[in-house]
């Protein structure tokens, strides 16, 4: 596999674990505005994935199922932390799964711009998906991290 197809199952790893993420994150609000928000986070990431996977094909490149299993482990590995509590959610493991989703998004936004960049010499690509991917990744981030600073103040007072 060339070094682009590497990349890009790099990045449906990384993509497979913040889907789950962001479910686990709509499951533990559920009821809440929060709860709406991570919903919404969750379908337009399993969104991304699927534009990835497409994007994938059209370059020719296969999905490497043990890349995508090990994003989906790693992220129910992730769910083992210590979080100050025996049982049942801490604060601490929104606001960590939080900041793990941001750095995520910003992951995804650089493989989006990295793609960009050779949508200028692929037409295998389109340019305006991934402009568009790029301003979704940008109001996921936005979203995230004013989730992330509610919880933290939520948290740790004003």
């Amino acid at each position: 596999m060339d070094l682009l197809g590497i990349y890009l199952n790099d990045h449906l790893a990384g993509a497979t674990a913040g889907v789950e993420l962001a479910r686990r994150g709509a499951g533990a609000h559920k009821g809440k505005k929060s709860g709406v928000m991570f919903r919404q986070l969750a379908e337009e990431i399993a969104e991304d994935r699927a534009a990835l996977l497409r994007i994938m094909r059209a370059l020719g490149v296969s999905a490497q199922q043990y890349k995508v299993c090990a994003g989906w482990i790693a992220e129910k590995i992730g769910r083992l932390k210590p979080n100050g509590h025996l049982t049942g959610r801490s604060p601490l493991s929104d606001l960590l799964e939080l900041e793990i989703m941001r750095l995520g998004i910003e992951g995804k936004a650089s493989g989006w711009r990295t793609l960009r960049a050779v949508a200028e010499h692929d037409d295998r690509l389109s340019a305006e998906e991934l402009d568009e991917l790029l301003a979704r990744a940008r109001r996921q981030a936005d979203t995230v991290e004013g989730l992330r600073t509610e919880t933290a103040e939520a948290i740790f007072g004003p």
